[in-house]
């Protein structure tokens, strides 16, 4: 039968587009099979390297934590998940699995369809495709030529590995909601252990992610997916893959245990336990400075091997957070205390005022009505919300009881007290402990390394070193603790004030830094200039840079009241370069760096001795007698000085030696105590993060941070050898002085002497003579008294002189010199002292 000429043409046509789709489709696999040309030669097909969060351990090799950003993953194998597991992923996943060759015909026609007609093809790829698609096409592109290329590399894999290792390459790098990647990282994330330990319910519950993690997470949508979950386990039982009994039981038992009141925020990288969460971001972070190339702490697996000691960690999280919890009751209860008052006594007057006059802008009993009523709105209304969301099954109440949480919570962030602490070995810099603040998740600004505050009295000992090393200055240096102006260069005076409001008179350098003394301190600043002050400083907090240092030291007075930003890293630093000798110590938290095969890929803790060596003798800050001589001074800060309180609160140290000072900031805002044993330094600051609030009246380093310094230390000392401070064998002279004047005694020092650290040369020269010019005043004020009275002839002029104040005022020259240095005196009788003890219990704060 002839064809007429439209069917002719229809054929013709037909033939024509089947042609160039035959040419385009044959274009297209030839273009593929071209990438792909020696797939074998040029691709290691058996091996896998997928994104892994590098492991952070401290110093003994126990796991702190680990780092990842947007894959949180870990691998395992087929063989050790459960049977039940595997046959969720194969029900939900591809039926066909076990008896492909890489694809399933009737998925892929279904893909091809939706592509045609404009729809996103799901479930027409088989996990081997999913595998190669993953690896070798871009997923993000939704066309034939992909699908193409996804087909052929799956036909390589199916040719190159095993089924088992095709499932395993799937179910460890496919995403399952909420940063994680993989079902070992995934089970770890929704249930809190390992996916060899899934149950039935679990297994569904998991496979379920990969199609819509959004949708289907059991944190944000409970609902949703336990509607999908029980629809798989039906699936299974359809399948024989599971026991329709079994499957109810797993169902009903896991939704009867389930915590509705996670947040749905949640996630892995969220909820990634550290036990030092500040000091593994820290970490983090040095590495991210130090990693080369395309190296990635956050993806690459490493073994990172750090200076942290999780035994001292522990006991600072616990002595920070009881003394955060004290501090800020403490700031509360006076916030509270002030604002009731307020209401109660102003309100009312402002309140009637505004009605009174019209005055709309000072109205304010409505305002107080409003945050009363946000407030039941937050503590009772809130809570209710989230029960009823969960009884009547809505997702949606339940996500706005959780937004009216955060609210509440953003609340009570506002005004709270911070805090910081960071523990160094005093020999090699290693950070043995770091507390950044209050709440790792809920601000990961870490106070210890990057919090730039005023130190307080904390910063004196750092010019003190220069004073005695300038040998203008010793321990036994006189001083006169009285008012005194001192006038800055652009003209402007200065006159500081004792935290007292008090004067002591004549004392000695010992005395006046151990109490913190501010007059004497501007003295001795005064006397050796800023240059050896600010030089000496910048060198012991490892600011080198000559902008730097320009910038954060201002040649003014106050600096030697601490008025410069330092962080607690630096001052812990600091004082523990006073504790090693005067030779500098540099912080280091890291050790070394392993990849997957355990190869060194970074050693910066060898590094940086490498560096100091190169230094020679320029590492030696402060010579090792200047050194002693401070850490004298600063022990007698802990044994009579303002750590004194401290000291006897948590009943000693054990016979340890320890020295440090405490710091407090203008209008109470920052508390600080610094202090070091010969094995650690320790800083501790409490403060807030935005200036202008106060710790409270008396909330001064030796009150608020000195108690948690104090306990801290004794508490990681326990066990420890008892060890001395290095003393220096020769550039050293010891002798007994008068506590008064400092100078050699005399038959007549009857207010005691003690026996003092001088640098070689610097030992006083004079016998001391205060006490006979005192006498002999004394002497003649009596005779001159006694001739008025028997006269009864007598004018203003007989009387003049008589004080209260005579003889040393308030300095109470009876003080012990820290028992830590007896054994290591010439006779070996320790600094003697002369009789009692007053005052050392009852420390001038600061």
């Amino acid at each position: 039968m002839e064809l007429n000429r439209r069917q002719r043409i229809f054929i013709e046509l037909l033939i024509g587009i089947t042609l160039v789709f035959a040419t385009g489709i044959g274009i297209t696999i030839g273009a593929i099979l071209a990438s792909t040309k020696n797939i074998q030669n040029t691709e290691k097909l058996g091996e896998y390297h997928p994104a892994l969060p590098s492991i952070v351990l401290d110093r003994n090799g126990d796991l702190i934590t680990e780092l990842f950003s947007e894959e949180k993953r870990d691998i395992v194998t087929v063989e050790e998940l459960p049977k039940h597991l595997i046959y969720a992923f194969i029900t939900r996943e591809d039926q066909d699995f076990f008896n492909h060759k890489g694809f399933s015909l009737r998925g892929l026609l279904r893909a091809v369809l939706n592509t045609v007609t404009g729809k996103y093809f799901s479930g027409g790829s088989s996990i081997t495709q999913q595998v190669a698609g993953r690896h070798y096409a871009d997923r993000t592109e939704i066309s034939i030529k992909r699908k193409l290329k996804e087909l052929w590399y799956a036909f390589q894999l199916e040719r190159t590995l095993t089924k088992n290792q095709i499932l395993e390459l799937y179910m460890n790098e496919e995403y399952f909601g909420h940063n994680t990647y993989g079902v070992e990282a995934a089970s770890q994330f929704y249930f809190g252990h390992s996916a060899r330990e899934a149950t039935l319910a679990e297994s569904a519950l998991l496979v379920i992610q990969l199609a819509s993690p959004a949708k289907y997470s059991p944190i944000n949508n409970p609902n949703n997916a336990k509607e999908i979950q029980h629809q798989v386990l039906m699936q299974m039982v359809a399948m024989g893959y599971a026991d329709r009994d079994e499957v109810e039981i797993s169902f009903q038992q896991y939704w009867e245990n389930y915590d509705y009141t996670r947040s749905n925020i949640a996630s892995a990288y969220f909820e990634n336990e550290s036990k030092a969460p500040y000091f593994s971001e820290y970490v983090r972070q040095q590495l991210e400075n130090m990693l080369y190339g395309s190296l990635d702490v956050n993806r690459d697996g490493f073994i990172i091997h750090t200076t942290l000691d999780l035994k001292y960690q522990q006991i600072a999280d616990e002595s920070m957070n009881k003394g955060l919890h004290s501090i800020n009751t403490t700031y509360q209860a006076n916030t509270d205390t002030k604002v009731g008052y307020v209401d109660k006594r102003f309100l009312p007057v402002v309140n009637m005022l505004s009605l009174l006059f019209n005055i709309e802008d000072i109205r304010v009993a409505d305002a107080k009505r409003i945050r009363s009523a946000k407030q039941v709105y937050l503590d009772e209304i809130n809570p209710f919300l989230t029960i009823s969301s969960l009884m009547l099954g809505s997702d949606d109440i339940h996500l706005m009881s959780r937004l009216g949480y955060a609210k509440k919570d953003q609340q009570l962030q506002r005004n709270v007290v911070e805090g910081a602490l960071i523990t160094l070995d005093n020999e090699t810099g290693q950070i043995l402990a770091m507390v950044g603040g209050s709440d790792f998740k809920t601000k990961k600004l870490n106070r210890a390394v990057q919090a730039y505050v005023q130190p307080g009295s904390a910063f004196k000992p750092l010019y003190y070193t220069a004073a005695i090393a300038s040998r203008k200055f010793t321990a036994a240096t006189l001083i006169y603790d009285a008012p005194v102006v001192f006038w800055n260069d652009d003209g402007t005076p200065y006159m500081p004030l004792n935290f007292l409001g008090e004067w002591a008179g004549p004392v000695l350098v010992r005395y006046a830094l151990a109490k913190s003394m501010n007059v004497p301190s501007i003295q001795v600043l005064d006397s050796i200039g800023f240059d050896a002050a600010i030089n000496t400083a910048s060198k012991l907090l490892g600011i080198t840079d000559p902008a730097d240092i320009t910038r954060i030291f201002p040649r003014r007075y106050p600096l030697g009241l601490g008025v410069v930003s330092v962080a607690p890293i630096q001052m812990a630093k600091a004082f523990s370069t006073l504790a090693n000798g005067g030779k500098e110590v540099t912080p280091i938290g890291i050790t070394y760096v392993e990849d997957r095969q355990g190869r060194f890929i970074l050693e910066p803790e060898k590094e940086l001795r490498t560096v100091q060596k190169k230094k020679g003798s320029d590492i030696q800050i402060v010579s090792p007698q200047v050194a002693y001589i401070m850490t004298s001074i600063l022990g007698s800060a802990v044994d009579f000085g303002t750590l004194a309180g401290r000291r006897i609160a948590v009943g000693g140290f054990d016979d340890m030696p320890m020295a440090g000072k405490t710091g407090t900031t203008q209008n109470w805002s920052d508390a600080w105590t610094v202090g070091f044993s010969p094995y650690v330094t320790t800083a501790i600051w409490f403060g807030f993060d935005m200036p202008g609030n106060s710790l409270g009246i008396n909330q001064t380093g030796a009150t608020a941070a000195g108690p948690v310094w104090a306990e801290y230390m004794k508490q990681i000392h326990k066990g420890l050898e008892i060890k001395q401070f290095n003393k220096p064998e020769s550039g050293l002279a010891e002798m007994s002085v008068c506590n008064i004047s400092g100078e050699i005694p005399t038959p007549e020092c009857d207010q005691g002497v003690h026996k003092e650290i001088f640098l070689t040369g610097t030992e006083p020269r004079q016998f001391c003579t205060i006490h006979k010019f005192e006498n002999d005043r004394n002497q003649e004020l009596l005779q001159r008294l006694q001739k008025s009275l028997l006269t009864e002839d007598y004018t203003l002029e007989d009387t003049q002189g008589l004080s209260s104040n005579d003889g040393g005022g308030l300095y109470n020259p009876n003080f012990n010199i820290n028992p830590q240095f007896n054994d290591q005196l010439n006779d070996n009788s320790g600094f003697s002292p002369p009789g009692s003890t007053s005052g050392s219990n009852n420390p001038l704060l600061d």
